[in-house]
């Protein structure tokens, strides 16, 4: 008997409904109900009237546009350097910017307290601004290599032959055709700083507070529903984000990047 190919997605199908699905379902009727368990929106008024809670969510996409323009910064011309293979002959530079990666985030942080206290600097704003490019540079690197990497080199080859400076082959060129690349990466920094808690606990001494951290508190303290409101205010702003960045992303695929 012949096993039919969607019958394999079964399992996945599964792990998704029980792992996904159905947490984001708890989540969103956790957040529209009392704990009587009946229907609120008391919950997200809350919120809103609540000026610390506020000022945190603020206050932590702040830092989430700040982490994510430092790590296009310094990521896109790594990832250049990586792609270029004038300058790059062998995989194992790209495989050290990639490594760090392959640690858990926590000994990451806790790496860079470390080094923190042996240079005897602060812990705090700072720290905590380090500490997430640290963590999530890689993640704007690697998506920006890749695209790079992969781009056909006869489209620069042409603009010089057209008569185009470096300068506007890079611009002209070379930049429109990596955003894919950069979009990705831009997502995948943004949307775990936004929501991460661990990082600006342990940088920082619990000095400086993020959304994540409001989030935490909330649910360890048994308030289930405003904890479940507040995670799902960010998962609206992660989902919004992530529909601008495909969007952007599918058009550039569509037109090349040369727009």
């Amino acid at each position: 008997m012949r096993i039919k190919r969607s019958t394999w997605a079964i399992p996945y199908g599964i792990f998704l409904a029980l792992f996904v699905a159905l947490p984001l379902v708890l989540i969103a009727l956790y957040a529209f109900q009392d704990r009587t368990g009946a229907f609120t929106l008391q919950n997200f008024a809350k919120f809103f009237n609540t000026p610390e809670d506020l000022h945190t969510f603020i206050y932590s996409i702040e830092i989430a546009l700040l982490n994510t323009v430092i790590c296009l910064l310094l990521g896109y011309p790594a990832a250049w350097i990586l792609a270029n293979s004038e300058l790059n002959r062998s995989s194992v530079t790209v495989i050290l910017f990639i490594l760090p990666m392959w640690i858990n985030m926590l000994i990451r942080t806790l790496a860079t307290v470390a080094l923190f206290d042996f240079l005897r600097m602060p812990l705090g704003e700072g720290a905590l601004i380090f500490g997430m490019v640290y963590n999530f540079l890689p993640f704007m690197i690697y998506p920006i290599y890749n695209t790079l990497n992969k781009m056909d080199g006869s489209y620069a080859e042409a603009a010089q032959d057209l008569g185009a400076s470096p300068a506007e082959v890079f611009t002209k060129v070379t930049l429109p055709l990596s955003m894919p690349g950069v979009l990705s990466g831009l997502l995948m920094v943004f949307m775990p700083t936004i929501s991460t808690f661990a990082v600006a606990e342990l940088l920082t001494l619990n000095k400086v507070k993020l959304f994540g951290t409001t989030i935490q508190e909330n649910i360890n303290n048994g308030m289930w529903n405003y904890g479940a409101a507040l995670a799902l205010i960010m998962l609206a702003i992660i989902g919004i984000t992530s529909a601008f960045t495909d969007s952007d992303s599918k058009r550039a695929d569509e037109t090349g990047g040369l727009i």
